[in-house]
């Protein structure tokens, strides 16, 4: 007798999705501050308010100005700190539109004295005007910050073009913008030279400049992709930049073109001019007909700068004809630097502004910059607790540009040491400062979280070691980095190539930025992670901010 077993399936119960996440999303219309609230624009209308002529003739360039646009509401002690700060450490002049400072401490209450401390507080404030009190006291610069720390000037082909990628390149055609931001990572160049940094300047004329560049470009059809920035391009006048861009447009193996502007939240007004509309609509139709890619990028680092202004004005040059508006922001401490604050940007950019999220740089070693910059290992993990939430083609990537190297994923390390905050990074490509170096893609180049972040093991070390002399020989191991022994580089002398670091293999010492040695003892690489998906080396992002 066969026995036959009655199979059943349980009673389906229903399926309810998970609601205690570690972020809600709720959406949040967009609204732009009341400027009236301010004293010294209680009077402004809106029609002088979207002025850009206005804007930028009211914009705040000293401590004068902006005393007189927030009275008392400010304690002197606010006013104060930020005179030291001018004096001691700034390194970009104060330059505030009216439309970027009204986004400061929206919701204040009027009572006076109680702006000081949302002012203090507020994360739009501590990018746009820092205050000697946000620095870090020890270690306000890392002690291999540089002034242009991505060595673009190095890589100059003509002045202003930077050639650094094989396939891209960077066009800096003005060394101003219409604001200026403490964390710029071309401070030594934009910008009016400030107590603490002579700027360098830009010498030839814009015009010859230009020409230069396009003849570059013309003589040179390995690129295929440039970022016209500098400074920013809205303080380029339209007619010529209009000029760059249509000879740009002339050249045949120009194929993506992107235009560079934090102007786009700071002073939305100027690209909802009707002539620059209308300029964009016409540069945006040849480059169609051409079938060259031609987007705006601009630098947006809280949910707070996204206002109906911003909105509209990344409206009204979609609707002319760019093929995207994107945002490159920037990491930084006490401004962005949780997920809860990388995604309420990225939906307000995304979903309120149609601006497509799309990178987060690391903070860039520049002087006076460590209270901005975080840890890798924070930045890895920020970019894991914004998976998932945005669509993949909004999910913004965290990037990490290092020196010599480029933009790589941060989860693309090599290796990295915690307690020194040390990582280790490899290229897939020369640049022109590789010279005839055949080892350039064999080397490990390094990057290094701020000093305050380490554990006091790790900060110990580098109170130790930053007084050696230069020349000073370090060991680097798979796990750590030490004092080398004389001889610990194998008896092979030190190889002085300033700005180089690290050879991939072992008993090789060159010479860092700052003189020092560092004798390499690391295993060659073989297992490396992965960036999120994508080839280890793949390199598809931009020439520059």
């Amino acid at each position: 007798m066969t026995l036959l077993t009655e199979l059943t399936e349980p009673a389906r119960t229903g399926f309810t999705a998970a609601t205690d996440q570690p972020y809600t999303y709720i959406r949040k219309e967009l609204s732009e501050p009341d400027w009236r609230r301010y004293p010294g624009w209680a009077r402004v209308t809106e029609s002088e308010w979207r002025d850009p002529q206005w804007q930028r003739a009211h914009s705040a360039t000293n401590i004068g100005q902006l005393r007189a646009v927030a009275g008392d509401l400010l304690d002197e002690r606010f006013y104060a700190d930020l005179a030291a700060d001018q004096q001691q450490r700034a390194t970009m002049s104060m330059l505030l539109p009216p439309q970027m400072l009204n986004t400061m401490a929206p919701n204040f209450a009027l009572e006076r004295g109680r702006l000081t401390e949302a002012f203090y507080a507020d994360p739009i404030r501590r990018c746009m005007l820092p205050v000697l009190s946000d620095r870090e006291p020890e270690w306000g610069s890392h002690p291999y910050a540089e002034r242009d720390s991505l060595h673009e000037s190095d890589m100059w082909v003509v002045e202003g073009l930077t050639h650094r990628y094989p396939t891209k390149v960077l066009a800096e055609l003005v060394s101003t913008c219409p604001q200026y931001c403490g964390h710029c990572t071309r401070m030594d160049l934009v910008g009016n030279s400030t107590s603490t940094i002579s700027k360098a300047k830009l010498t030839l004329h814009p015009a010859d400049r230009q020409d230069r560049m396009l003849a570059y470009l013309r003589a040179t059809p390995t690129v295929r992709d440039i970022v016209v920035s500098g400074g920013d391009v809205a303080n380029v006048p339209w007619p010529r930049l209009e000029s760059f861009v249509m000879q740009l447009l002339e050249i045949d193996t120009i194929r993506d073109i992107r235009l560079a502007t934090k102007a786009l939240a700071a002073l939305p007004q100027h690209w909802l001019q009707a002539k620059v509309v209308d300029g964009v609509d016409r540069v945006a139709h040849v480059a169609a007909a051409r079938g060259v890619n031609l987007a705006l990028h601009t630098h947006i680092n809280h949910a707070q700068s996204v206002t109906p202004l911003v909105a509209a004005a990344a409206r009204a040059l979609l609707d002319a004809g760019l093929r995207d508006v994107r945002n490159q922001g920037v990491l930084l401490r006490g401004v962005n630097a949780t997920a809860d604050d990388l995604l309420d940007l990225c939906f307000a950019l995304q979903g309120e502004a149609n601006i497509l999220p799309y990178y987060f740089y690391m903070c860039d070693m520049i002087p006076n910059a460590e209270h901005w910059r975080i840890p890798l290992w924070q930045a890895q993990q920020l970019q894991l607790s914004i998976m998932d939430y945005l669509p993949g083609f909004a999910t913004a990537r965290i990037v990490c540009d290092v020196p010599y190297v480029g933009k790589r994923w941060v989860h693309q390390v090599v290796r990295y040491d915690r307690n020194l905050g040390i990582s280790c990074w490899t290229k897939n490509y020369r640049t022109g400062l590789d010279g005839t170096d055949v080892d350039a893609l064999n080397r490990v180049y390094p990057y290094y979280d701020p000093i305050d972040s380490l554990p006091a093991s790790g900060q110990a070390w580098w109170r130790k070691n930053c007084e050696r002399p230069c020349g000073t020989a370090l060991s680097i191991g798979s796990g750590s980095v030490t004092p080398a022994s004389d001889g610990a580089d194998g008896g092979e002398g030190p190889v002085s190539t300033p700005g180089r670091l690290l050879r991939n293999g072992h008993g090789h010492a060159e010479t860092c930025v700052r003189g020092q040695q560092f004798a390499v003892h690391t295993e060659p690489v073989s297992h490396r992670p992965s960036g999120l998906g994508h080839e280890q080396h793949a390199v598809r992002d931009d020439a520059g901010r």
